[in-house]
């Protein structure tokens, strides 16, 4: 019955295929800036703290849409939302180049941050619906086209600055997503399949209820924790390449850091997906969340060129199962009506979080003319977020199991 509804069926199989290269695509929009923040910080005569506020407006503008997206997608469907998303991202790309100043810049990276967050949460949501037996390991492999652009991109983008510099990139940016996203996006024409509304929101609700938590209580752990993990997160995703070039280890190595840690974070989230569908979303939120630490703290001991990158490989390693579980909790513990929206709003906070730490680190470089204040910081948060996960497991631990 599920295979002719369309769950867990070949057709699934093929849309998540998809939906992870339109991921793949659209993370160009967030990851593109992290490379080119040398060659911009030169190119506009600004400061590490004033490209890395740019750096945070992308991704607050990331947040905004992800939360907007989320509420279109379960109105209108992803389709509509992804030919939006797909045109502002090339209206981004294409504007920014032309910008005379970083203020006029910045204004860019967020319409290219508002619309590459399509391509994230609402297409994990999205893929949610079409599977049931598998839906940790589908959700995950969803979640990881944002990684796999993580791993593409930067080496991408950081040959293109260094032979044509980050203008002619960010153009040849806005000509990719205009000409690949729009026919990817057509192909998700199928409407989700029916769920049993009824019995799925009864079965969210108890599950609630036995975990002695409100809707609104949950969604604001979960945003809370969102932010968190993501501030600690960001310093090694959007420093990496700064970090090295202040360590007189190039541009060119930041970047191969970035694209290990990116690379090994897809293996974490497809890992993490088979774990959730045997343990569930929060016991996968607390072990990746103090995994995570475990490669910060490496980070902080060491600075050598060897150890910065077998760092990057531990952490993308360790990191890359957070996000994602929390779509899974999102749809352990609420009515998948509401899924969209809800993955959203949490994955959203993420973003905040990637903005808010992005801009720490900077700042706190800034003032002391190192990265081990942000390092510190970074672990400080990332301490937040296991405390909440395991908080939240404690609870489901001493609630009776719902049936």
């Amino acid at each position: 019955m599920h295979s002719a509804a369309g769950i867990d069926s070949a057709y699934a199989w093929r849309r998540l295929a998809a939906s992870v290269t339109l991921s793949t695509l659209g993370g160009i929009g967030m990851w593109a800036l992290a490379v080119a923040m040398p060659a911009l910080q030169a190119d506009l005569g600004v400061s590490r703290a004033d490209i890395s506020f740019a750096y945070s407006l992308n991704m607050l503008g990331f947040f905004a849409g992800g939360v907007v997206a989320g509420r279109m997608v379960d109105r209108r469907g992803i389709v509509f939302v992804s030919i939006v998303s797909a045109l502002g991202l090339a209206a981004g790309f294409a504007l920014a180049p032309l910008a005379p100043s970083l203020i006029l810049f910045s204004a860019a990276q967020v319409l290219v941050g508002f619309s590459a967050a399509a391509t994230f949460a609402p297409l994990v949501a999205d893929i949610s619906h079409w599977f049931e037996k598998r839906r940790g390991l589908a959700v995950a492999m969803a979640a990881s086209g944002n990684y796999i652009a993580g791993a593409v991109w930067p080496p991408i983008v950081g040959a293109m600055i260094q032979h044509h510099g980050w203008r002619v990139t960010y153009g040849s940016a806005a000509v990719l997503c205009l000409v690949t996203m729009i026919p990817l996006a057509l192909t998700l024409k199928r409407r989700a399949p029916d769920h049993d509304a009824g019995h799925a929101a009864s079965v969210a609700n108890q599950s609630l209820a036995a975990l002695g938590l409100s809707a609104r209580a949950l969604q604001t752990l979960l945003i809370v924790a969102g932010l968190s993990c993501c501030v600690a997160m960001s310093m090694p995703q959007v420093h990496i390449v700064a970090y090295c070039s202040d360590l007189g280890y190039g541009v060119a190595r930041g970047a191969e850091m970035l694209s290990l840690m990116l690379g090994f974070g897809i293996v974490s989230r497809v890992a993490s997906g088979w774990l959730a569908d045997r343990v569930g979303g929060v016991m996968t939120l607390l072990i990746g969340s103090t995994l995570q630490c475990v490669a910060l703290v490496f980070y902080l001991v060491s600075d050598s060129l060897f150890s910065l990158y077998l760092a990057s490989a531990l952490f993308g390693l360790f990191q890359g199962g957070i996000v994602p579980s929390y779509a899974i909790i999102v749809r352990e513990y609420f009515p998948p009506r509401e899924a969209a929206s809800r993955v959203s709003l949490t994955v959203s906070a993420t973003i905040v979080g990637m903005a808010l730490g992005g801009w720490m680190g900077g700042v706190m470089f800034d003032l002391t003319g190192s990265y081990r204040a942000a390092f510190i910081n970074g672990i400080a948060w990332n301490v937040l977020n296991a405390a909440i996960a395991w908080w939240l497991l404690s609870r489901q631990m001493r609630r009776p199991a719902v049936a």
